[in-house]
Parts: structure tokens; sequence; C-alpha cells
């Protein structure tokens, strides 16, 4: 299935959460369509779960393919799958680059990286799936600096999270640890994803 393409605003509205993260587009806040204000259906177990997942995996923009893929790593990992699966989420090039204010969205951060703008321990990297290691430094490259785009994404930035080490002279960041899943969106239910690839 190939990455979701469509109006993020109307897919915000149907998900009940900001993907873009700035809360913008929910503005309206109820679905989208002409009775979108009164839908009070209720959801089954399998329909709250399922949404979930979409959540999770439209906020990252990930395909049903290789979202699936990650979370099968995760569950071989030591821990709870479900915060594994989002610890290896964050891990993703596109998403440490976004958390580090180069981009206004994932979506901007992924097209940064396949442009071959960002480096991984002074190495050229442009694949978006990248898993991060910890103790790797990610910049960009020096023709890439001067970029109005990532200049104003670095003056629109909010902040940096305590996991990343940022570094504002040289414009790179140390991947330092894992977060914590006090510090990841607490508009996901992970247990659910969990059953709902469990069942």
């Amino acid at each position: 299935m190939a990455r979701y393409t469509g109006p993020k605003f109307k897919l915000s509205r149907r998900l009940g959460i900001s993907l873009s993260g700035n809360g913008k587009d929910l503005k309206r806040n109820f679905p989208p369509g002409q009775h979108g204000a009164n839908q009070r259906r209720k959801q089954s177990n399998y329909g709250m779960q399922l949404q979930e997942k979409q959540k999770l995996r439209h906020m990252y923009g990930l395909g049903e393919k290789q979202f699936r893929t990650l979370f099968a790593k995760a569950q071989k990992m030591q821990g709870i799958a479900g915060e594994n699966f989002m610890f290896l989420l964050e891990s993703r090039l596109d998403n440490l680059v976004y958390r580090m204010g180069f981009a206004n969205s994932r979506a901007g951060a992924r097209q940064l990286v396949a442009h071959g703008h960002v480096t991984v321990n002074g190495k050229k990297v442009d694949i978006a799936s990248y898993a991060v290691s910890l103790g790797d430094v990610i910049g960009l490259r020096e023709r890439s600096r001067g970029l109005s785009s990532i200049k104003e994404a670095l003056e629109n930035r909010n902040h940096v999270p305590g996991y990343i080490e940022y570094n504002e002279a040289a414009l790179e960041a140390k991947y330092l640890r894992l977060p914590e899943r006090a510090e990841l969106s607490q508009e996901i239910d992970e247990k659910q994803i969990v059953e709902f690839y469990n069942r």
C-alpha cells in the first residue's frame, strides 16, 4: 500500500489527532463530511484498535507493510512491545531530523533526507527509514546549511527533546539515549496497537 498523499487536515479530523503536531488541523474538532458533527457511532474494540494503529502510522508517515515489519522487530526485543515499537519509530532518521527542528513536519524531514541534505557521523544518508543508533551524530551537509526552508524551520522550532544533544554552532545533534515513554505522544495508546496485531 502506497503512502497516504491525500488531504492531511481531513485525515487528522477523522482520526481525532493533530498529525502535524501544531494543532492547526483540528480547528474543527469533529470528523469531516456533511454529517461529521452529528456522528455518534459507538466503536467496537476492533475499531478502537484500528484507529490507534492508524493514528500512529499516519503520524510517522509509514506504509502498512513497513509499519508491520517494524512492529514485528519490536516484538522480538526485550521489554514492552508497544513501547519498543514507539522507540523504534522515534529512532528513524527522518523523525530525528524533524525533532532537531530542521523541518516543520516529518514529511518535510523525509524530503530533506531523500534529497541528500542530511549526514550521519559525517556521511551522507538519503534513506528516511535509516535506524539511527545511540551515539550517532546527525548533521547537515555543508552546501545544505544555507537552505531557506531549514532556516525557517529552525526559527519556528519550539524545543529539542532531552534525548537529543543539539549543537547550535555546528548545526548537528547527538542521539544520546532512547526516549522515555512520557516524552512521546500521550495521545497514542500503544497497548491497543499490540492487541490489534496479536488478535
